[in-house]
């Protein structure tokens, strides 16, 4: 066997053993991203939010929320019902110990009846509960597009697509300091200022 062989026979073993590899995956029962969704939206999730701090966005939608082409704007999708991501979200937040959700959701959703969207009545039960005692602001939803204009030119959006088809169901959760607060912000700039 000359060199030159020698030299062949690992590349040839290499591309005939991928080659194997890739011919045992049977059609049909290759993993569909859709499906899998449930497990990777999470583990997404879970790896940004270390990233994610003071001013930055995470927002928990229905599925027919646009994609926009902001480039501080990331999406994830979930393939599960709003409700049950966002109580994921928000344990994941609120155990953080780095930041702390200030909480918004669309005004149009206390209006909806549900002879016009099936099952709002009890979605809004189960996101009460979701909630609980923390402080809610709403707005009407235009706004909140405008609001995502500005801050996503200066700060990181993320936005959690679930499969959730109720109408103005979707909750944004603006982020502030857990450990630091607007008294302690105050009492520090009238020390800088003296």
């Amino acid at each position: 066997m000359n060199l030159f062989n020698f030299i062949k026979l690992p590349a040839v073993l290499l591309v005939a053993g991928g080659l194997f590899l890739t011919g045992c995956t049977m059609p049909g029962k290759q993993k569909d991203s859709v499906a899998d969704a449930p497990k990777n939206w999470e583990q997404e999730f879970y790896a940004k939010l270390p990233m994610l701090g003071h001013r930055n966005w995470i927002l928990v939608v229905d599925k027919a929320f646009p994609e926009q082409n902001a480039a501080g704007i990331e999406y994830i999708y979930a393939n599960e019902g709003l409700n049950s991501v966002l109580k994921q979200v928000l344990t994941q937040v609120n155990q953080s110990g780095h930041v702390k959700p200030i909480i918004y959701q669309d005004k149009e959703l206390g209006f909806i009846t549900e002879g016009q969207a099936s099952g709002v009545t009890q979605f809004k039960a189960a996101l009460k509960s979701t909630l609980g005692n923390q402080p809610v602001q709403t707005m009407l939803h235009d706004s909140v597009f405008k609001k995502l204009d500005t801050e996503s030119k200066l700060f990181k959006v993320l936005v959690i697509k679930t499969n959730e088809v109720i109408p103005y169901t979707s909750v944004f959760l603006q982020l502030d300091c857990a450990y630091w607060n607007g008294d302690k912000e105050k009492q520090l700039r009238e020390s800088i200022s003296k």
